[in-house]
């Protein structure tokens, strides 16, 4: 092992994201399988928002921190070193990420929408989901050139590196893109809407107060529903948006750098700050991927027992089956 092997950002790695996928895989699944057989209490539309997102975040860890960074730390020669998932791997990376930023941005969207009118329906969030899912991966495409197998005669293996011959402006022109697509516009739109959400909220619960104070008793029983309704919705909306862009905001920064200033140096070189700092945000952006789980269950109470309730049934299924006696007649060993 070579000492840039023992560095103790390899090592930090080599645990996280396993145990990233480990967590996040199933927990996704999961979450998709309790917004598609039960009543969480949310609106068609928002169901089908936070089913895709499920499958957008498991697609990142499939391909990203299984595939594309865990396989490396087990395997001297990756299937992605060579031609043609060398230049492939990252249409899906990319188009996987994309997809599921995205679908963060128009959920935030949506649940602005659906506060002021009654448009967001079913139909037009499978469109979206959708458009999405095509237009992320279309976007992806470009980064087919950016990337080239060589062989490494010293250490006698394949290894997949940026093409370094690819034209600086085009290099550039793809950062900007990439940073413009994946972390610019999804935090301006994501903290103004999150901000014109509240504020709508804000004049809506004045509006409903100065209506009960001129109504008949009755509408008291009404106007809590509404104002919780409300609350739970801005919640999810809230942190589910909001930890997105905390956890993303460190990668971004980081991504620009490199791509721009060290664009072809040796990620692998942990000497350089600049490579620490970059996989640290790393980190923290695909943790994404794996925590909206418990952020459901953190701020949904009815998702919470249903998560909990499921969890109970496959532990005591689990145990039934340990407790059970056996078909097959015993053997004793004479």
């Amino acid at each position: 092992m070579n000492p840039q092997e023992e560095h103790w950002m390899v090592t930090l790695q080599v645990v996280f994201y396993p145990a990233l996928a480990i967590v996040g895989i199933p927990s996704n699944i999961v979450t998709f399988l309790i917004f598609w057989r039960r009543n969480c209490l949310l609106s068609k539309s928002s169901t089908f928002y936070l089913m895709a997102i499920s499958v957008a975040d498991t697609l990142v860890l499939i391909f990203i921190v299984v595939l594309e960074i865990t396989v490396k730390f087990y395997q001297e020669e990756p299937f992605w070193s060579r031609e043609p998932w060398c230049r492939l791997s990252d249409i899906f990376s990319y188009g996987a990420y994309n997809t599921s930023t995205w679908l963060v941005v128009v959920f935030t969207a949506e649940r602005f929408i659906a506060i002021k009118t009654k448009l967001c329906t079913p139909r037009s969030a499978l469109a979206a989901i959708t458009t999405i899912l095509l237009l992320s991966h279309l976007l992806a495409i470009p980064y087919y050139w950016t990337n080239v197998s060589v062989y490494d005669h010293n250490q006698t293996k394949w290894a997949c590196i940026y093409e370094p011959e690819a034209p600086h402006g085009y290099v550039h022109a793809l950062v900007g893109a990439q940073t413009l697509v994946a972390y610019v516009l999804p935090f301006l739109i994501i903290l103004t809407l999150n901000g014109l959400t509240l504020r709508q909220i804000s004049l809506s619960n004045r509006v409903h107060v100065l209506t009960a104070a001129n109504l008949t008793s009755g509408a008291y029983r009404v106007t809590p529903l509404l104002r919780s309704r409300k609350r739970r919705s801005v919640v999810l909306l809230v942190t589910v948006s909001m930890s997105f862009v905390l956890l993303s905001v460190t990668r971004a920064i980081t991504q620009i750098i490199i791509r721009t200033f060290f664009y072809g140096q040796d990620r692998n070189d942990y000497n350089l700050q600049s490579n620490v700092a970059a996989d640290i945000g790393s980190m923290l952006s695909l943790s994404n991927a794996a925590i909206n789980t418990y952020l459901y269950a953190c701020t949904q109470a009815k998702f919470r027992q249903v998560f909990i309730t499921c969890v109970r049934q496959v532990l005591s299924h689990c145990k039934t089956n340990k407790t059970l006696p056996s078909s097959r007649p015993a053997i004793y060993h004479l």
